[in-house]
């Protein structure tokens, strides 16, 4: 069976959102992100260059910890890396806002 091929992060997100269905999953995501945004200000307040280069290592960190030992599946980072780097924002955005749950109700 030939894997879908998304044309739009519009069409991509709710695959994402079905690949981050575990509640510790989306708890690492949201803390990997959110360190991504403060390591970005930081570099920039600071005027040092290691927070970005820990940019990377933050998010991909503790989002791989989250697919490989708590969801059990691949990211989507490898087949998609733009769509599924944006999409991080905007679970995390939506986390944040209340829009997605932590937890979901199967």
């Amino acid at each position: 069976m030939a894997e879908k091929k998304y044309k739009s992060l519009k069409e991509f997100y709710p695959f994402y959102l079905t690949e981050h269905s575990n509640t510790t999953s989306r708890i690492l995501h949201f803390i990997g992100t959110g360190l991504v945004v403060l390591a970005f200000f930081a570099g920039f307040l600071f005027h040092n260059w290691h927070f970005f280069l820990a940019m990377p290592v933050l998010g991909y960190g503790f989002a791989w910890v989250g697919h490989f030992f708590f969801e059990k599946n691949k990211p989507a980072t490898f087949q998609y890396p733009g769509y599924s780097l944006a999409s991080d924002f905007i679970l995390f955005y939506d986390l944040l806002t209340g829009k997605q749950s932590f937890i979901i109700k199967k």
